[in-house]
């Protein structure tokens, strides 16, 4: 036992020499161009439940078939299992490494010479192999922290997969639904056109219209009706994505009959107070890959120094006589230095190639936080115009409801022109398809709010 101490002295004293870490030490950016960043990443409690204030059943069920099944998740979801065990990895390297060994070995006749005819040799071998890189520069520790980063940004690539397929679902689902109402809208105006079109059809019978307000009829008819293959089109193209994200085969998907698209009960509440950086996955994932990045830069930078590695034997090697006992005890040690003294000006291209990768990457970074901070205004300005647009839109619709009224009634009792009736039926039909078209435009800005916050948006309560 007195070598297994020698050993492990020796082992210990070579560990107090490994503490010196080259490179630069990583400090995450505070500040960008004027932008400040005073917190760190983190996972809006509400990042994978917005959608639910919609408290629509079908968008829910959707939503949840996707989390499940989307491949992409499944893609993201086992990066992030192998990142976590690259590091696990890499963190064990700075461990000794024991491995057990045992062995026999027999021969005879083991050479030419007539001195070892007929001799035959027998031998046990009992023990263990130590081997330790002492790390005396840190690239271990090195390695180990980009390591770290990089299972940090694969969780995080994980997070921002999640809110991206929760989005699309949300927004195809709105184009899905958008499609079938103007597809059902379509419909009623045929129906009404058809009404329109047996008044005048009677006018004409009775001699107070012509043919050619009738063919005016049928031209705005048959108009309409060729934009109904162009929305069902639409409703199969928004059906296809739909089930390409849930992992469908066609004709696997059915979606309710109900043509409403989802609506918030409350308005949405922005804090400028807050920093809605903090919930940008994105954001975040560009500062590993910087973090890593900078590690990179001590992995190599430790090559301009020597490395010293140990190895050793510790057990029993048995004599002729085949015994293992306190005589066959045996142990070594053999301490190995190295050094690329001869290749030193390719460690110093790695090293500004490694450099240079860490400029790139803070480049990134800061670009990331300023096209995260655009897109966020650019979201808010988007949604609050759409609303505005949406809310003109349905008062241009009420007001073309009442003048197709009021021209239908007039017309009908021999009171009004024509073209007049002509002109308000093709307003109001065009009022109509356009409202509902805001209206798909307005949820579309809803749906990109919370994803460029990072789901991190609250409903207001009653």
């Amino acid at each position: 036992m007195i070598k297994l101490h020698r050993l492990t002295t020796l082992t210990a004293a070579l560990s107090l020499l490994a503490g010196c870490v080259v490179g630069p030490d990583y400090v995450a950016p505070q500040q960008v161009g004027n932008i400040e960043i005073d917190a760190s990443y983190e996972q809006a409690m509400q990042a994978n439940t917005w959608w639910q204030a919609f408290d629509d059943t079908e968008l829910n069920r959707l939503i949840t078939i996707a989390l499940e099944q989307n491949r992409n998740l499944v893609k993201a979801k086992t990066n992030v299992l192998r990142a976590a065990a690259i590091f696990n990895d890499t963190s064990n390297d700075k461990l000794p490494i024991f491995k057990g060994e045992g062995g026999f070995q027999g021969s005879k006749n083991t050479s030419v010479s007539s001195l070892d005819d007929n001799t035959a040799s027998r031998g046990w071998t009992l023990g263990g192999n130590l081997s330790w890189n002492a790390d005396l520069f840190g690239k271990i520790e090195r390695a180990s922290q980009a390591a770290a980063a990089n299972a940090d940004n694969a969780q995080l690539l994980w997070h921002d997969a999640q809110l991206d397929i929760i989005s699309q679902v949300a927004s195809f689902y709105g184009e899905y639904r958008s499609a079938q109402k103007r597809l059902h809208i379509a419909e009623q105006n045929l129906q009404n056109l058809q009404q329109t079109r047996d008044i005048v059809n009677l006018r004409v019978k009775a001699g107070f219209a012509s043919d050619y307000e009738l063919a005016r009829i049928d031209t705005q008819y048959y108009e309409i009706k060729a934009s109904v293959p162009q929305f069902q089109r639409l409703l199969r193209e928004a059906q296809s994505a739909l089930m390409a994200l849930l992992a469908y085969g066609p004709g696997q998907l059915n979606i309710s009959d109900h043509a409403g698209l989802p609506q918030l009960s409350h308005p949405i509440a922005i804090d400028d107070s807050k920093n809605y950086l903090r919930f940008r996955a994105d954001v975040a994932s560009a500062e590993r890959n910087l973090a890593a990045s900078t590690a990179n830069i001590g992995i190599v930078t430790a090559d301009l120094y020597p490395n010293l590695s140990v190895s050793g034997f510790l057990g029993f090697v048995s004599a002729p006589g085949l015994s293992l006992n306190g005589n066959s005890q045996a142990w070594s040690v053999a301490p190995r230095l190295s050094w690329l003294g001869s290749d030193l000006g390719s460690v110093k291209a790695q090293i500004k190639a490694a450099n240079a990768s860490a400029q790139m990457a803070l480049a990134d970074f800061e670009q990331q936080v300023i096209k995260a901070i655009n897109e966020i205004q650019l979201a808010v300005d988007g949604y609050n115009l759409s609303r505005e647009q949406q809310l003109i839109k349905n008062q241009q619709f009420m007001s073309s409801t009442q003048a197709m009224i009021i021209s239908r009634v007039q017309y009908e009792a021999g009171n009004g022109e024509f073209y007049d009736l002509l002109d308000a039926e093709r307003d109001w039909l065009r009022s109509r398809d356009q409202q509902a078209q805001v209206q798909l435009q307005s949820f579309a800005h809803l749906v990109s709010i919370y994803r460029v916050f990072g789901g991190g948006l609250v409903i207001e309560g009653p």
